[in-house]
C-alpha cells in the first residue's frame, strides 16, 4: 500500500508530515547547536530546557521525560505514595484513561474516579461529591475531547480549592497549556501556580520530536526522578528531543495568540455557512471541533478522495458520536492551518459533505 503521507501537500492537521520531515526539523535544531558544550552536561539542551520550563511555570525545578504518559503516571504515583491514597479524579475523557491502557493501574496500582458529565467540563460540585479520599485530581487544560473547552478562571480556582481542602494534590495535564494561556491571558506561572505539579508536552503544540517535562517542587521532582529511572526513562542522549522542543518554545509559543484568532475566524465562517457546525463558538483556544451531518464511514472515504485528488489533508482522524449519522473532526490551528483562509475551509467542508452524501447512498 502506498504511503498516504507522501501525497499530503497542504493540511489542516497540526501534525501532518509536511513540516515534520527529518531534514527540515534537523536544520532548525542545528541553529541551536553549540559544539563547545557537552550535549548532556549542565548547559546542554536537556538541562537548558528543564531550567527554562521551570522558570516559565514558576516551579522550583523540572524534569525531562521521554513521554507524557510516563511523566503523568509518575506524578500521580508520587502524590499517591506521599498521601497513602490510591485514587485520583479526572474528567471521564482524560487522556490517562482513554489512551494509555490504564497504565496508572497496571503499573502503579492506582484507580481512576471518573468525574462529572462526559460531555461537559467537570465542576467544583462534581469534585465535592467524590466520596473517597483522593491522592490527586487532574485537570486537562484545554479539554481536547470537548473541543478545547476551558473552565472559567474563577471556576478553576474553586475546583482546585475543593481538592486541596480534601488533602489531595492538584495536577495539571498541560500538554496544550500554551493554547490555554491564549484564553486566560495570564502569565504561565500564574496558571501553573494553582497546581502542585505540571506536565507539558514537547511534541503537541511545540511540534517537537517526542518527550515531556514535569515541573514541581524539588521534593516531588526528586521522587519522580527515581521513578523515571525505574521505568526506563532516564535515557542518555536525549538532547535531540530537547533541541526540537527549544525550537518550538522560541518560534511557536509566541504565535499562539495568532493561531487562536485564526481558529476563531475559521469557526465563524463555518458556522455562518451552516453546512457544518464548529464548536465551541467561538473557540476558546486554537483548537475546536467541526461537527458534520454525515456518517464517519462516508466522511472518511470523502476525505481520502480529497487527499488523493488535491493533496489536502483535513484531519488526523474522524471522531464518531452517539448518532451514527453524524461525526466530526478536530482542527488545531498551527502553521499548517494558517495557510487556509476561512472561506477555503468552508469550501472544503462543503466539498467533503457533497462527496460523503454520495457514499451514503
Amino acid at each position: 500500500m502506498a504511503d498516504r503521507s507522501s501525497s499530503v501537500r497542504r493540511s489542516l492537521f497540526l501534525h501532518a508530515p509536511i513540516r515534520r520531515k527529518p531534514r527540515a526539523m534537523l536544520e532548525r535544531m542545528l541553529e541551536l547547536v553549540d559544539d563547545d558544550t557537552p550535549p548532556d552536561g549542565p548547559d546542554g539542551p536537556v538541562a537548558v530546557l528543564e531550567r527554562r520550563l521551570a522558570e516559565l511555570l514558576g516551579k522550583e525545578t523540572a524534569l525531562f521525560f521521554p513521554s507524557g504518559t510516563m511523566a503523568q503516571q509518575v506524578a500521580l504515583r508520587v502524590h499517591a505514595d506521599r498521601r497513602g491514597r490510591r485514587a485520583f479524579a479526572a474528567h471521564s475523557q482524560s487522556h490517562l484513561d482513554m489512551w494509555e491502557k490504564q497504565g496508572y493501574n497496571a503499573v502503579h496500582g492506582l484507580w481512576f474516579h471518573r468525574t462529572g458529565d462526559p460531555n461537559e467540563l467537570m465542576t467544583a460540585d462534581d469534585l465535592a461529591a467524590i466520596d473517597e479520599p483522593l491522592a490527586a485530581a487532574v485537570w486537562e487544560l484545554p479539554q481536547r475531547d470537548l473541543g478545547g473547552l476551558l473552565p472559567e478562571w474563577d471556576d478553576l480556582r474553586d475546583q482546585v480549592a475543593v481538592v486541596r481542602a480534601s488533602g489531595a494534590a492538584a495536577h495539571l495535564d498541560g500538554a496544550r497549556l500554551w493554547e490555554a494561556q491564549t484564553y486566560y491571558r495570564r502569565p504561565l506561572d500564574e496558571i501553573a501556580a494553582l497546581f502542585d505539579s505540571v506536565y507539558v508536552s514537547l511534541y503537541k503544540s511545540l511540534q517537537g520530536v517526542r518527550g515531556a517535562v514535569l515541573a514541581a517542587d524539588t521534593a516531588t521532582v526528586r521522587a519522580a526522578r527515581v521513578w523515571r529511572q525505574r521505568l526506563g526513562g532516564g535515557i542518555d542522549d536525549a538532547w535531540p528531543l530537547a533541541l526540537a522542543a527549544l525550537v518550538g518554545l522560541d518560534t511557536l509559543v509566541p504565535r499562539m495568540p495568532a493561531y487562536r484568532e485564526h481558529a476563531i475566524a475559521i469557526a465563524a465562517a463555518v458556522n455562518a455557512d451552516g453546512a457544518a457546525r464548529a464548536y465551541p463558538d467561538p473557540p476558546q483556544t486554537p483548537l475546536f471541533h467541526v461537527h458534520l451531518p454525515a456518517s464517519k464511514r462516508a466522511v472518511e472515504r470523502a476525505g481520502a478522495d480529497i487527499l488523493a485528488e488535491h493533496g489536502v489533508q483535513l484531519w488526523g482522524r474522524v471522531r464518531s458520536g452517539p448518532d451514527p449519522s453524524r461525526c466530526g473532526f478536530e482542527i488545531s490551528v498551527g502553521e499548517n492551518a494558517m495557510e487556509f483562509a476561512p472561506d477555503e475551509v468552508v469550501s472544503l467542508v462543503r466539498d467533503l459533505l457533497a462527496r460523503a452524501a454520495r457514499y451514503e447512498k
